[in-house]
């Protein structure tokens, strides 16, 4: 198991090769969330995420004849960017092994900074069994994404961060995927301050952590899909669960739908772009899943490298359960002009028509008539109920579509 000293060491090790993040004070999320609310923004590193620090700990510490051979490693996406990036700076070769269905930004990326990728598996654990057999018979050195004391290490200087950049610091909230990041954290926060509460958040996909304390050792989990890809871990480490249960307060879990809430909240409120994964703590804090009301709390944002198209995704979803995108199906009398009245009463209601399809044949329109599904941008709820309330009022029957 891993001690400060070893976070301490990792610490002076890379000095000067990874970024300090920001933890800034969050005004907006604060109120929402009724806590003093930090973020710190290890989406800002060079890669996207907090990965960086553990995978160049761990190529540091390879010897001579290890560096000489090259690594290999299993990864969702943000480990395979981080060594790729720090191996090609230290003239080392890497071999990624990255299931089939990871997002094609981190795919790029990967490939981006010199590695060869491997697309291999439909989730994390098998590219690892490739990963593994490539280290049996290539002789490569291999870097396990989570489950490495230096790795672990590496990580853990976020903590050691984290409470010289918020000195009054009451909570923690961290990602939890295999445990490598709140292993390390856990581990510098409560040997420096036990006081410190130690909060980690899972996707409910995958409560793999979870899983792991309630049986006292590690579990694999029935592989299932999750937009936190990044912590979608079948089977919590050996060397992280024993952190986890040494030094961890909490371990909650969080679903899709409010994970995706938080990356909305994040980017319109705070402008902050964060994955999946990285926005799995601010999605506990929003959800109230924490006994940390009115408390001083730092969430680390993981990380920032999400599918565009996702993204695009979360946002249209979010605006309509938000009720700033509408849609409504409405007959209309199958003559010239019909659209036009309907679309100046929408324009008299200060809507934004998105989209417009109208059909005559289908959506059960009666001869003599069409039917209009007519999409929309409003303002909120309260502006969702006075624009129907005035078509309702100009004689349109109506109804939303969900």
């Amino acid at each position: 198991m891993i001690t400060i000293e070893d976070i301490r060491a990792a610490r002076d090790r890379f000095q000067g090769n990874i970024r300090l993040t920001p933890a800034p004070y969050s005004e907006t999320l604060s109120r929402e969330a009724g806590n003093v609310l930090y973020l710190k923004l290890e989406n800002m590193n060079v890669t996207g995420c907090f990965k960086e620090r553990g995978a160049l700990n761990r190529l540091l510490l390879l010897t001579d004849e290890e560096k000489a051979r090259g690594v290999v490693t299993a990864s969702a996406g943000n480990h395979a960017q981080a060594l790729a990036y720090h191996a090609s700076r230290i003239g080392v070769r890497a071999e990624i092994c990255m299931p089939i269905y990871t997002p094609l930004v981190k795919v790029t990326a990967t490939r981006g900074w010199g590695a060869k990728v491997i697309l291999y598996g439909n989730n994390f654990d098998e590219a690892l069994e490739e990963a593994r057999r490539r280290e049996r018979d290539e002789k490569l050195v291999f870097v396990h994404a989570f489950d490495d004391d230096a790795v672990i290490a590496g990580q853990g200087v976020i903590g050691l961060e984290l409470l010289e950049q918020i000195p009054d610091l009451e909570a923690v909230v961290v990602p939890v995927g295999g445990g490598g990041l709140i292993g390390g954290v856990a581990c510098a926060v409560k040997e420096s301050r036990p006081e410190v509460r130690v909060i980690g958040v899972q996707t409910a996909a995958l409560p793999s952590m979870q899983a792991a304390l309630t049986a006292h050792h590690p579990v694999l989990l029935v592989a299932a899909p999750t937009i936190a890809d990044g912590i979608a871990v079948r089977q919590a480490g050996e060397r992280t669960l024993a952190l986890v249960q040494k030094y961890v307060d909490e371990v909650v879990t969080v679903d899709d739908e409010e994970i995706a809430a938080a990356i909305l909240r994040l980017l319109e409120r705070q402008k902050v772009l964060a994955e999946g994964a990285g926005a799995a703590g601010v999605a506990a804090v929003l959800q109230r899943k924490t006994s940390l009301q009115g408390k001083r709390v730092a969430v680390v944002i993981g990380g920032g490298n999400i599918d565009v198209t996702l993204l695009s995704r979360i946002i249209e979803r979010g605006l309509v359960k938000d009720g700033r995108l509408v849609r409504v199906r409405i007959p209309v009398p199958d003559h010239p002009g019909a659209l036009q009245h309907l679309t100046a009463v929408i324009a008299a209601a200060h809507a934004n028509i998105v989209q417009v399809i109208h059909d005559r044949a289908y959506f059960g329109a009666h001869l003599g008539e069409g039917v209009v599904d007519i999409t929309m941008e409003t303002r909120g709820p309260e502006h969702v109920a006075e624009l129907t309330a005035q078509l309702r009022q100009a004689g349109y029957r109506l109804e939303e579509v969900r």
